[in-house]
């Protein structure tokens, strides 16, 4: 909620950023529900960006959703949101990263708030979009 907040508040696009909530529903479908949704939610866009936390790599959709879009040729970028603090004051620790190809920001460290939109533009270019 930290990155859409601050997406939002500064004025920007509205970003599709997935919602657990909406997720849990389709995995109620089944792997292939999840694979179309997953496909669908990549339609269009140019930039991927994962945000990893503590579960990001025992997540298998979200290897399936680096694949696909390392396949349909998007940009891509991994922000650490781990070192962000949850409404208790606490954080967790990292697991994982994304491919070593690709551009990796730690969002406290490296500013997220006002450089993600650089990051993601920087991506597009990279990705010749």
């Amino acid at each position: 909620m930290v990155v859409r907040k601050s997406w939002v508040v500064q004025g920007k696009k509205e970003a599709n950023f997935i919602d657990a909530a909406d997720f849990e529903e389709i995995e109620r479908q089944g792997d292939e529900a999840i694979k179309r949704w997953i496909d669908n939610q990549l339609k269009g866009t140019s930039v991927t960006v994962v945000l990893v936390g503590q579960h990001t790599c025992n997540s298998r959709w979200v290897k399936y959703e680096i694949q696909q879009s390392i396949e349909r040729d998007n940009g891509l970028l991994g922000v650490d949101i781990s070192k962000i603090k949850d409404r208790w004051g606490n954080t967790s620790e990292r697991c994982g990263k994304i491919p070593e190809d690709y551009p990796f920001y730690l969002w406290n460290k490296h500013d997220g708030y006002h450089n993600l939109g650089y990051w993601i533009e920087e991506a597009a270019e990279e990705a010749g979009r």
